[in-house]
């Protein structure tokens, strides 16, 4: 798994211009190019660019449009022209790419996390996660059906969901794979590739306490199974508490309906939980007085530890942050003044506080974190630095509202042992050499 990442990440980075000659953002961040990414017939996201194309074709979600030598002496394109959705423009490349697995039903794709500002990611952009493709689901009859320990069964129609009170929240998706090729060595270059299973979008629907409190509620109802309609049917237990406290049907998100790979027409959303979690194409609730003990939560998404018993329903997501800049496979052309920024989130609540270290730990320096500072949300913390062309460690990390301090790698491991893949959380590492390359190191 490691390996394969390793060469699609090495595929990406080829089609990349020399650091010596990255003219974006003076030199700083060694982004693609289309041109390069053309001539190096890289496949990105599924979609496959070839050198034959280059005069015709823009990056994905883009169209190729005549650039004018002096905008203010001829007219632009008219309105609609791209058939009346919108499309970014040709001269932004960011993609998704994705882990080769043999089959490509099951796989998953990383967010470009080094390219975002603020804290909401683009849908187009948003990482996923599937395990038997992308079903094309007609909402006139998808139906959600609730069921099991309840009162009264019901079984709702999209029209039936929308006509409910709707609530819009911001929050973070993590997959609790996130980071997994990182717990022994340093493995992959970039944030995308280390982190780049987390997005943030605002996401509106249902409270689910709401169509709980419809069908009513048994005594001794404690889980809930979520199921979706993907040809995996996957499914996972809930607690109760948490359906009951801030879970959300949802069938919207970043003002728009679902995107087909986020789950459309509906999913469930489980702020600060654990992705897999997340039911996407959701169909059907049922209640019971247990688990269900599915593969997603027994042979998967457990967490094996040193005396050989696993954690289960390990499901919120701890305190985690890292730099996006600089961060690796970039360069810093230069001696002087640069502004580090990241991002920083926690499963539990708010963020209350980013420290950042320029020497590998040995020091910390408190950073500002941009407002608002939303529970369960992606937080963009930035810090001034001046560089002065030595060798430098970048490290950051968070403390959350519960007084939880992200720990170290050796810190996570002497706990958690090296067994497991899962939640991996620990302080990552950028190392800034003196000819200013950033490398992924563990320090």
């Amino acid at each position: 798994m490691a390996e394969s990442l390793v060469e699609i990440e090495r595929q990406m980075l080829a089609g990349a211009p020399d650091k010596e000659d990255c003219e974006c953002k003076e030199g700083m961040f060694n982004g693609l190019t289309r041109r390069n990414m053309l001539a190096g017939g890289i496949a990105l996201g599924g979609a496959a660019f070839t050198a034959g194309q280059a005069t015709a074709d823009a990056p994905p979600g883009a169209f190729e449009h005549r650039v004018q030598p002096d905008p203010t002496k001829e007219q632009g394109r008219t309105i609609l022209d791209d058939g009346g959705y919108g499309s970014r423009s040709q001269f932004e490349n960011e993609v998704r790419w994705r882990y080769p697995t043999a089959s490509l039903d099951s796989s998953w794709s990383m967010t470009p996390l080094a390219s975002g500002h603020g804290v909401i990611t683009p849908s187009g952009l948003h990482f996923e996660r599937h395990h038997a493709g992308i079903p094309a689901i007609d909402p006139k009859t998808h139906e959600l059906i609730l069921h099991g320990m309840v009162d009264e069964p019901m079984r709702f129609t999209m029209d039936d969901i929308k006509r409910l009170p709707a609530v819009s929240r911001i929050c973070f998706i993590e997959c609790s794979g996130n980071g997994l090729t990182e717990w022994d060595e340093p493995t992959l270059k970039t944030v995308q590739g280390t982190h780049g299973l987390t997005s943030t979008s605002e996401w509106t629907g249902v409270r689910l306490s709401t169509l709980l409190e419809m069908v009513g509620l048994s005594d001794g109802a404690a889980w809930i199974l979520a199921e979706g309609a993907d040809a995996a049917v996957l499914t996972r237990s809930v607690p109760i508490d948490k359906a009951m406290d801030d879970a959300i049907v949802a069938y919207a998100q970043n003002g728009e309906a679902l995107r087909a790979e986020q789950g459309y027409p509906l999913r469930l959303l489980l702020p600060g939980y654990e992705g897999n979690t997340h039911i996407k194409w959701l169909r059907r609730l049922e209640v019971s007085d247990k688990p269900f003990m599915t593969r997603e939560e027994t042979s998967k998404y457990t967490d094996l530890m040193p005396d050989g018993m696993a954690r289960q329903f390990s499901l919120e997501m701890e305190a985690k942050s890292v730099i996006t800049f600089p961060s690796g496979a970039m360069k810093l052309p230069r001696p002087g003044f640069y502004e580090i920024t990241g991002l920083a989130w926690s499963g539990r609540g708010k963020v209350t506080k980013v420290e950042v270290s320029t020497d590998g730990g040995a020091t910390w320096r408190e950073a500002a974190l941009d407002g608002p500072v939303l529970p369960k949300c992606h937080t963009r913390f930035r810090i001034p630095w001046t560089w002065t062309g030595e060798e430098a460690v970048l490290q950051s990390r968070t403390v959350d509202e519960t007084g939880y301090v992200q720990p170290t790698l050796p810190e996570l491991v002497d706990v958690r042992g090296l067994n497991s893949v899962y939640h991996l959380n620990a302080i990552q590492s950028w190392h800034i050499a003196q000819d200013g390359e950033v490398t992924n190191v563990h320090a």
